[in-house]
């Protein structure tokens, strides 16, 4: 039987929804994964044919081991593949030693380091001034002293994802606060940082295929004020003028040949300043979330799909059929506490133009407000003939929505 096998998954979003596409194109479906909970909850999977618990599925060993255990099962691996980080280079090694399709690799681990995409693409237009932080030759004191006429700054982990562990700073004292928090929670990390870009946010979504690069999405981003990136509001498609855009695909094409991505696919966030695109972000997967349902609802594209096509060596087929307008609204709190119910997400449902309500805590599941992007609790996906309408529909329905929690 045909099989795929997953490394890793979340119980929402592009990676959940990757395993019931599989299901769907009628491949065997396996996801391995160091989640006890999603064991616990397997009844919950249905579309997974069989669910193993690994404790670190950076042992290729094991995974190589549950992987033949499968073959003498008479199952035929067609793909092994990671919709999450940390895992999408380790998955696409794993699937390459199988001598199956060979995505670009060396690319992908490129991608899934801060300061290591950064050094690599240091000489091109579209990189940010940045320099690292170590520690060793400067203390935290005399960085920020030589650092603080550049300010506002931003402050990365190098493997962070979904906006954890990026902080805007602005001041020295600031700066200094956050090079000893990143510092004390990851003691043996550099900090990378970054010049802070002022400026509309714009996600892309790409495909490459034997060399030929596709920008299958551009979408507005609405980035929510404070200090932590949260993305809370998502735009299809992008209003951009036919100079800006042809500008930005040649920017994204620059990047994507700089990394030698022949095979893979990539989101990239990126910023139009002063007439100049900058590029913010570049992941080696496409983005979590709603985004396979925003792009699905805007262009007939199904992306996670076509990815997975990718990765069996299929073509994938890019091609709209549609062109709608999307806003996606994602709901967050501004307390702590444990969650005790939620209501209107009926009523949200029943909003004309309203495609999809999805809330993702479970009653006496602790919310805080955002840190990261895992802190949002909650979305609405509308429609319309005009994005200001989709727009207006999405915040209105989301209004519907109403978290009730115990303050803890």
């Amino acid at each position: 039987m045909q099989t795929i096998v997953f490394v890793g998954s979340n119980k929402s979003g592009t990676s959940r929804e990757a395993l019931s596409t599989s299901k769907t194109m009628g491949y065997y479906t396996v996801l391995l994964t160091n989640r006890k909970e999603l064991i616990k909850q397997k009844e919950e999977f249905p579309e997974v044919d069989r669910i193993v618990y690994v404790d670190n599925l950076f042992d290729k060993e094991i995974v190589l081991s549950i992987i033949n255990n499968l073959v003498e099962d008479r199952k035929q691996i067609c793909a092994v593949i990671s919709f999450i980080d940390p895992y999408v280079s380790y998955a696409a090694r794993i699937s390459e030693e199988l001598g199956l399709f060979h995505v670009s690799t060396d690319a992908l681990v490129i991608m899934e380091e801060k300061t290591r995409f950064r050094e690599h693409l240091k000489t091109l237009p579209v990189s940010p001034k940045f320099t690292i932080f170590q520690g060793e030759q400067l203390s935290i004191q005399q960085f920020a002293e030589k650092n603080q006429q550049h300010l506002p700054l931003i402050l990365k982990y190098p493997v962070s994802n979904g906006s954890k562990d990026v902080l805007l700073v602005e001041t020295i004292s600031e700066l200094k606060e956050g090079l000893e928090y990143l510092n004390k929670k990851f003691p043996s990390s550099p900090v990378l940082i970054e010049e802070y870009l002022f400026g509309t946010q714009y996600l892309i979504e790409v495909i490459a295929k034997d060399g030929q690069i596709s920008m299958v999405a551009v979408i507005e981003q609405e980035v929510s004020n404070g200090d932590r990136f949260i993305i809370t509001g998502y735009c299809y498609p992008a209003q951009l003028d036919q100079v800006t855009f042809e500008e930005l695909q040649s920017a994204v094409e620059s990047i994507i040949q700089a990394l030698k991505l022949e095979n893979g696919t990539c989101h990239l966030e990126m910023r139009l300043i002063d007439g100049k695109w900058k590029l913010i972000e570049i992941n080696p997967r496409m983005s979590g979330g709603a985004m396979n349902r925003i792009i699905l609802e805007g262009t007939g594209i199904n992306l996670v799909k076509e990815t997975l096509k990718l990765y069996l060596g299929q073509d994938p087929i890019l091609e709209a059929t549609k062109k709608t307008h999307v806003y996606a609204k994602y709901l967050t709190i501004n307390s702590r506490g444990r969650l005790v119910k939620v209501t209107g997400k009926n009523k949200a449902s029943n909003y004309d133009g309203v495609k999809e309500v999805y809330v993702k805590p479970r009653k006496g599941a602790i919310l805080t407000k955002p840190y990261s992007l895992g802190d949002r609790y909650a979305y609405v996906i509308a429609t319309a003939d005009n994005p200001e309408q989709a727009k207006e529909i999405a915040l209105s329905a989301s209004k519907e929505i109403k978290f009730y929690l115990d303050p803890l």
